[in-house]
């Protein structure tokens, strides 16, 4: 009978420890800044990417009309 007493004490000592450990575990938030800053810095790198193809298309086009212009009012001799 004591065994079992004991034994039933331990298991209690043991629930309450698992208990605690998983609500720690479930509250801890030690790392989220972290992530958080990955992740802006993600969405940043993906905004700046397409930004930046999206001024060169720009660049590419109004200097392909420029030269379209260039060459038609200089007789497009070019040179």
């Amino acid at each position: 009978m004591e065994l079992a007493n004991t034994a039933g004490r331990h298991l209690g000592v043991l629930e309450v420890n698992v208990r605690n450990a998983i609500s720690a575990r479930l509250t801890d938030d030690r790392g989220e800044g972290v992530i958080s800053m990955a992740i802006a810095i993600l969405v940043i790198a993906t905004i700046g990417a397409a930004m930046y193809l999206l001024f060169d298309g720009l660049a590419n086009d109004v200097g392909d009309r420029a030269k379209e212009q260039v060459d038609s009012i200089g007789g497009g001799t070019g040179g």
